[in-house]
């Protein structure tokens, strides 16, 4: 623990004793609470950075709106959620999670490792120390970014087979995230308000007929209820979902954000391998790849749809246009990448 030094004269003397400085506290949301990865993570990544002036005490939320209220309200210096939560606190970095953005398709096939990779030149990208100042909002700095992995579509009926076989069906939108609900909109769907406390119940009761999940829901959800023997996940990420940590600058030493975002980055690959045991645990017999046509169709239809929630102020304009800059990097040969699309000035 970090000391600090509290001195009093005492007579013609200068007597100095030693205070020992408040922990920083910081809010782990994980839907696992303290068993899940995201905690033993955050647990490895605090005793890391005692060496950078970091003395945290971690609490485990299980509901991340609660957790995000608690840092927001002072109860915590520090919070781990999803961008989808955190996007109040730094829109530029939750642009990663918008819809499609990291998604590849080449030659009418999904490239999942291309898109991975969209996501680890990202996270480098905003984690070097050019990409500093543009962490930084106001009284808020991100302290780094994690992939959680690709969001699929899970359907209680595999004759859901593509966007248009979704008109009309229930779909699951969080209550936070106002673009989920009008993207759901765009294809003639119906969203139907959730959070991550019931959003897995709800499709397991037949409330829903779809929801947007990471494989690693799949069994804390225990999401095979809801699909049942009938029902199919799409191996189509609509987005690659990450974790962030914010943090209130004042509360840490001048430099920890840098050092912070570096010491996330370098376990990007064990954070993927996470992922990637998590698609595993889906049984084979619920996967259902998207046709050639599809994939392609989809990647214009989620491009659309990013350029219209931009301009309507939910997604960061200037985030899409680093985004696009690095997924045109890692496949040049989209045709987006000759268009003027998210080039925002």
């Amino acid at each position: 623990m970090k000391k600090t030094w509290q001195c009093a004269a005492v007579a013609a003397l200068i007597v100095c004793s030693p205070v020992m400085a408040a922990k920083q506290k910081v809010c782990v949301f994980d839907i696992l609470g303290t068993s899940g990865d995201g905690f033993n993570a955050a647990k490895d990544y605090a005793i890391e950075m005692q060496k950078y002036g970091g003395d945290l005490e971690l609490k485990a939320y299980i509901d991340e709106h609660v957790a995000v209220e608690d840092f927001r309200t002072g109860q915590c210096d520090a919070v781990m959620a999803t961008a989808l939560r955190t996007r109040a606190f730094n829109s530029l970095t939750a642009a990663i999670d918008s819809v499609g953005a990291s998604t590849v398709v080449h030659n009418g096939k999904l490239d999942m490792a291309a898109s991975y990779e969209v996501v680890r030149k990202v996270i480098q990208t905003f984690s070097s120390p050019k990409a500093a100042p543009l962490m930084v909002q106001g009284a808020y700095e991100v302290g780094g970014i994690v992939p959680l992995g690709a969001a699929y579509a899970f359907v209680n009926d595999r004759q859901i087979s593509n966007l248009e076989a979704a008109s009309g069906k229930r779909v699951a939108a969080f209550d936070h995230d106002k673009a989920q609900a009008q993207l759901i909109q765009r294809v003639g769907a119906r969203p139907v308000v959730a959070d991550v406390t019931n959003f897995g119940t709800m499709f397991n009761n037949g409330n829903v007929d779809v929801i947007m999940a990471p494989a690693i829901a799949y069994k804390p959800l225990e999401l095979q209820k809801g699909l049942g023997t009938k029902g199919a996940v799409h191996r189509f990420p609509m987005t690659i979902l990450t974790y962030q940590m914010i943090f209130k600058r004042d509360r840490f030493p001048e430099g920890y954000g840098q050092k912070s975002r570096e010491v996330w980055l370098s376990r990007y690959e064990s954070v993927i391998e996470l992922t990637r045991r998590a698609d595993a645990t889906i049984p084979a017999k619920y996967w259902m790849d998207p046709s050639g046509a599809d994939a392609e169709r989809y990647i214009t239809l989620m491009r659309d749809g990013r350029i219209d929630m931009a301009e309507k102020g939910f997604y960061d304009k200037k985030g899409l246009k680093i985004i696009k800059r690095v997924r045109c990097d890692v496949n040049p040969s989209a045709p987006d990448c000759s268009q003027p699309t998210e080039t925002w000035q």
